[in-house]
């Protein structure tokens, strides 16, 4: 940009930007000018201006790149409506908020954990797709959107972020902030909303606010932004404060610090309808529901509309075939879509997320950031194994296809493409924790598939590979910190910060992605189960060569059969076992770990031979040690290169992909030749 259109650009950011105008002496005003945030969700940082006409005008131009924008006239606010959005770690209590809310307001009344309503999200006690609901306290309207607490589920964050005018962040008071705490608060302020900070189970004793506004101020948070209101809370309980000796009865005072600090929406409902589409889901009737918040207009059932791109190309027209709006918890058909509103529109088919759906007089796409890349690909494929078939009803790679290509319905962060095998696909996504969950929901719906080990996706630039490098927060007693530096040391792990509380230590690391692979359960077998662990995508670096493998060999079976007492006995002495007495194995399976580096075929089915001369005493007597049970996601990082996952209904068998053993050993040897 330069000479005449530069020359405006200045004017225009420094006549109506506040922040600009405001910065204080020795502060560059660029730094001011990037806390705006990025496209349409940056008229939060505007919210308590009274002033709507220059200024909006102002910002309209600001945030789109393309000229000739439409022009939506003058705005106004929906004084009873508000939208929010409560952003935390991992676990720190965000669904059992919104349940205490819901309850109190009289919308709904449920059990904790209940808006959780996919099996897996009960289980692990996260939420892993976003879900938006209504409550009314009064007579308003609050819009109230619970978000992923994981990095694997950043992008829903990120997406959920552009449709709301507030955030309630809510933070541990005994963890203080955390890894996803960091990802989560930098960009709800780079989008320029405003944070209430609730401190959650206060019921306990520890407390940590000055971990908090350093944090804020790490972050280049505004001056207006550091002046957040903080509440003292405990979920389970419910109850909000903001004195913390004030009586602890119900959410009141949240309720109304919502209604005070979060701005009512900015809207245009004479212009023509438009939707920036944030969110999807799928209905087997209706099929895909976009999801979005109502940015000017309106739109009912029947409207002809059509949707645009990011690059504001057509993608397609279509007239509306239902308006979905919430009510408490439940999704329902509703006569109109308001200004300002957050609905689901269904009708649309080649419509997906940061897509625009508008009038066919609107020419121009809503600003969308784009969808943040995949960082691990694994290849899903039809089960191969001498057991495939027994145990799951959906066994064809048709059915593979058709289910993976559905899952794009409504998970826009994962990529699928073809391997050139028949019968693999690979499937592309930003962590191994959504990998894990795509294929424990599939072989809890009848699949049968082989899962190889996950890959860290690299790329070029000018020449020169690169590679995803994660921070990586780990918490440990401090007698393991010792051990935590040694192995990240391996793994080619920097350490950039380290913090000790009591008998507490903090370590904060750069590392490589693809170290972290099956790092987890390592470090937890070496802490004895101490160790949390958290990490999150920093940016991409130069190649750092070949990681030393640190895992030990594993423990084969050279022969069809079930396992019994006898066998495992003797071959507890070689390793850690993986499966108990009467577990049907298959040549090649992984049956345990070796103690040393290197595979060992071994006979895990061997009977004891019958004779006069052995006694029956014995076998009664024998006790082994009880296997180690992996999990899904600790299977898929554990295993090696030639190795898969066998994922059925019932069961998880690790194996070789080649199961013969004289077969391996052959391919080995050539490899080493020709090496």
């Amino acid at each position: 940009m330069s000479g005449r259109p530069f020359y405006f650009f200045l004017c225009a950011a420094f006549i109506f930007h506040p922040h600009l105008i405001s910065a204080p002496s020795g502060t560059a005003p660029w730094s001011a000018l990037r806390q705006v945030g990025h496209g349409w969700p940056s008229l939060a940082s505007h919210h308590r201006s009274g002033v709507v006409g220059g200024r909006a005008l102002a910002r309209r131009w600001l945030s789109t790149e393309a000229e000739g924008a439409e022009d939506l006239g003058e705005g106004v606010r929906n004084e009873k409506l508000r939208n929010i959005a409560i952003i935390a770690h991992v676990d720190h209590g965000k669904t059992s908020l919104v349940d205490k809310l819901l309850s109190q307001s009289g919308t709904t009344s449920l059990r904790g954990g209940e808006r959780d309503s996919n099996a897996l999200e009960q289980e692990r006690g996260i939420t892993i797709m976003a879900k938006q609901t209504s409550i009314k306290y009064k007579d308003y309207t609050i819009n109230i959107v619970d978000t992923p607490g994981h990095g694997d589920f950043g992008g829903e964050v990120e997406r959920v972020l552009g449709m709301v005018d507030g955030v309630v962040m809510l933070v541990d008071g005994t963890e203080g902030p955390m890894a996803q705490t960091k990802f989560v608060l930098s960009k709800a302020l780079g989008y320029g909303l405003k944070p209430i900070v609730v401190l959650n189970k206060m019921d306990r004793d520890t407390i940590r606010p000055d971990e908090l506004f350093d944090l804020f101020v790490s972050l280049d948070a505004s001056d207006e932004q550091l002046d957040y209101v903080t509440l003292y809370a405990s979920a389970r309980e419910g109850w909000a404060v903001k004195n913390r000796t004030a009586p602890r009865t119900d959410m009141t005072e949240l309720f109304e610090t919502i209604i005070e600090k979060v701005p009512p929406p900015l809207t245009y409902p004479d212009a023509p309808f438009s939707m920036l589409v944030t969110t999807m889901e799928y209905d087997m009737h209706l099929g895909r529901i976009l999801v979005g918040r109502v940015r000017s207009g309106s739109v009912t059932t029947g409207d002809q509309l059509h949707g645009l791109s990011r690059e504001a190309k057509e993608l397609e027209k279509s007239k509306v075939l239902k308006v979905l709006g919430r009510r408490g918890l439940e999704r329902s058909p509703i006569e109109r879509g308001e200004c300002g509103d957050i609905i689901g529109i269904a009708g649309f088919g080649a419509c997906s997320v940061t897509d625009t759906i508008c009038a066919p007089s609107v020419v121009h796409a809503l600003p969308a950031n784009p969808i943040d890349p995949p960082v691990l690909s694994v290849v899903l494929s039809v089960n191969d194994s001498p057991l495939a078939g027994r145990e799951g009803t959906k066994l064809t790679s048709t059915l593979l296809r058709q289910r993976l290509y559905r899952e794009l319905e409504s998970n826009v962060t994962l990529q699928i493409g073809d391997t050139g095998r028949e019968g693999a696909l690979e499937v592309k996504g930003r962590g191994e924790l959504q990998l894990a969950v795509l294929i424990e929901n599939m072989r809890r719906e009848g699949f049968e598939i082989s899962v190889s080990p996950p890959k860290v996706l690299f790329k070029q630039e000018e020449g020169e590979l690169l590679e995803p490098q994660e921070e990586v927060t780990v918490d440990v007693p401090t007698e393991f910190s010792g051990v935590v530096l040694e192995r990240f040391g391996l793994r080619k792990g920097e350490l950039v910060e380290m913090k000790t509380d009591g008998d507490k230590a903090r370590l904060i690391f750069m590392c490589p992605s693809r170290s972290l692979i099956g790092f987890r359960q390592e470090l937890n077998q070496l802490c004895r189960g101490t160790v949390v662990l958290h990490h999150l995508f920093h940016s991409f670096i130069p190649h750092k060569g070949v990681i030393e493998n640190v895992r030990k060999g594993v423990l084969l079976s050279n022969t069809n059969g079930t396992t019994t007492t006898y066998a495992l006995e003797s071959l507890e002495q070689r390793g850690t076992m993986f499966v108990g007495p009467g577990t049907t194995v298959y040549m090649g399976m992984i049956i345990g770990e070796n103690s040393k580096k290197g595979d060992m075929d071994v006979n895990p089915v061997k009977a004891k031979a019958l004779t006069n001369m052995r006694t029956l005493l014995k076998d009664e007597n024998v006790r082994l040690t009880p296997p180690r049970i992996l999990t899904l996601e600790e299977a898929i990082t554990y295993i090696a290169d030639d190795e898969l996952v066998e994922v059925t209904p019932s069961a998880l068998r690790m194996r070789k992909e080649i199961l013969d053993t004289s077969t391996r050993e052959t391919m080995a040897r050539r490899a080493k030749k020709s090496g």
